[in-house]
């Protein structure tokens, strides 16, 4: 399994309904990408205070590495991203970090 983990440091002019609306956008990308097993996303909810700013995220998580090369390769998954690196005001402001495990 791979877990695609998105971290995102949103500007404050970002509302509660555009982040949902983009975490929404990823979750609609399932159906379109055999083995792409789940998604989960919403803010950072750790009480360490070492998020740096990025204190909201998604995970996408794939039965293997194919499946995130799909997702990757996919259309509607760019369309997506250029949402993401707008509403997040640049690639500053996005970690992406792939994790093989299981």
């Amino acid at each position: 399994m791979i877990s695609h983990i998105v971290l995102l440091r949103f500007p404050a002019s970002v509302t509660a309904e555009e982040k949902a609306a983009l975490y929404r956008s990823v979750e609609a990308l399932k159906p379109r990408i055999p083995g792409m097993a789940g998604v989960v996303s919403g803010p950072d909810v750790s009480p360490e205070g070492l998020d740096q700013g990025f204190a909201d995220g998604f995970i996408v998580t794939f039965d293997g590495p194919a499946a995130r090369d799909a997702y990757l390769a996919d259309e509607e998954h760019a369309k997506v991203g250029e949402t993401v690196v707008r509403l997040v005001g640049g690639l500053e402001n996005l970690l992406v970090f792939d994790l093989s495990h299981g």
